[in-house]
């Protein structure tokens, strides 16, 4: 992994030698106005397009055409069942059984709904562990769920924060919080892989913690659901939750994924909210049959989901069945240290890399923290058509994603960054 050098020409080699090179002629490359491609590397903000994904949502618009109220059961692909055809790539995709896994709505609202059923407030027990600088909707989300079950959404807070003038989050001090606090603690919810420094967390060491100290234990896993290997089910999390939109390609706004550990799938005394599709399925339309749970992630669906929003899923998750997250991981290795060995190259006192150097603890994602700059800097490698992604204070998001990203892709973006900082 060290032996990298320097120059144009050895990019071109890498990108010879990837396996996974072809890959990137299946999806769309974003140009400039002058038809140059874009040096795309912000596939942790919204993945690129599949060019499959077109005829994945056209085969379900003619068959809504041409049959109508009939493409429940007679399309190619039957409405249905749709979601089905889903969930063992998805449960390949992040590590987990079939029936812990169904993909539904949106994070957020995912993220509720597995709240309303893992975080049970007692009146002892009701606090919420997250890391100081989740995502914003992760805080917003518990901070509501505090208030909604009537307690102090600050003073029922507890934030796993780094120490002074450091970025990354330490275990030890995950550890001392829950030896002080872990009593009063009813649910550790984390980002599994941190959205602003890109530390890819240890699910299962704080899946362990937490239920050592009689927590529940959910993760927000939109960074990293094929991104990095989730292994969700090894890491015996009682719940995760996921967006589709970054790494899975699957287009804007897209519906989302949850997982629920197998051995909660048939408990039916979880507080839930239900919905028809949460009920029987061969009773489903006899519409005056009491409530009958389905097991498993199912049996927390509500309603029949958006078919254009899984079609374009199914078109992402079919490459992801193709590569396998062995290969793609391989090449994230390769490709992130190959990016990190040429950042270096602009000198420690000019930027700095505050997302792990351990391959282990990081997927795509590099954070880059330039010195003595401001948001212009971004604004002029935007212009110079580096589409990254800025985030205050001063950090600049890469995420070089091995599907699409080519060796040359970091390189350029590397080249013109030092342009940048030279004039």
């Amino acid at each position: 992994m060290s032996n990298y050098k320097l120059g144009l020409d050895f990019a071109e080699e890498l990108d010879q030698n990837d396996e996974l090179s072809s890959y990137r002629y299946q999806f769309h490359i974003p140009k400039d106005k002058n038809g140059n491609e874009l040096i795309y590397l912000c596939g942790n903000s919204l993945g690129l397009q599949p060019k499959r994904t077109k005829s994945y949502i056209n085969q379900e618009l003619e068959d809504w055409a041409n049959l109508g109220v009939e493409g429940h059961t007679e399309a190619k692909n039957p409405w249905l069942p749709y979601h089905e055809f889903l969930t063992e790539s998805m449960a390949k995709l992040v590590g987990a059984k079939p029936i812990e896994v169904v993909t539904m709505n949106t994070l957020t609202a995912n993220l509720h709904f597995m709240m309303v059923s893992f975080y049970k407030p007692t009146e002892t027990r009701y606090k919420i562990l997250i890391e100081s600088d989740a995502f914003p909707s992760d805080k917003y989300a518990v901070e509501s769920q505090l208030r909604h079950h009537g307690f102090d959404d600050k003073e029922g807070l507890i934030l796993w924060k780094p120490r002074t003038g450091e970025e990354l989050l330490r275990y030890e001090d995950l550890e001392t919080i829950m030896e002080e606090n872990g009593h009063e603690i009813a649910l550790v919810m984390i980002g599994g892989v941190n959205y602003y420094t890109g530390q890819f967390f240890d699910l299962k060491r704080i899946t362990k913690l937490g239920h050592k100290h009689g927590c529940l234990v959910g993760f927000d896993c939109a960074h990293g659901a094929g991104n990095v290997e989730l292994n969700l089910h090894d890491s015996e999390a009682d719940f995760a939750v996921w967006c589709t939109y970054k790494y899975l390609n699957s287009g804007p706004g897209s519906i989302a994924g949850v997982f629920v550990h197998e051995r909660h799938a048939y408990n039916k005394t979880l507080n839930r909210f239900t919905g028809w599709w949460s009920h029987n399925k061969e009773a489903r339309f006899n519409m005056r049959q009491e409530f009958d749970q389905l097991p498993g992630a199912e049996g927390w669906q509500l309603s029949n989901p958006p078919i254009l929003s899984l079609a374009a899923i199914r078109a992402s998750l079919d490459i992801f069945n193709e590569v396998g997250m062995e290969k793609l991981n391989k090449k994230l290795k390769k490709l992130t240290g190959y990016f990190e060995f040429l950042l270096k190259q602009l000198g420690e006192d000019t930027i700095r890399i505050i997302t792990p150097s351990n391959y282990e603890e990081r997927g795509c994602q590099l954070s880059i923290q330039v010195k003595n700059t401001d948001k212009k800097l971004f604004d002029k490698l935007t212009e110079s058509g580096v589409i990254s992604d800025w985030r205050e204070p001063d950090v600049i998001r890469c995420a070089p994603v091995p599907l699409y990203n080519s060796y040359q892709d970091v390189y350029k973006m590397v080249e013109r960054l030092k342009a940048i900082l030279n004039e």
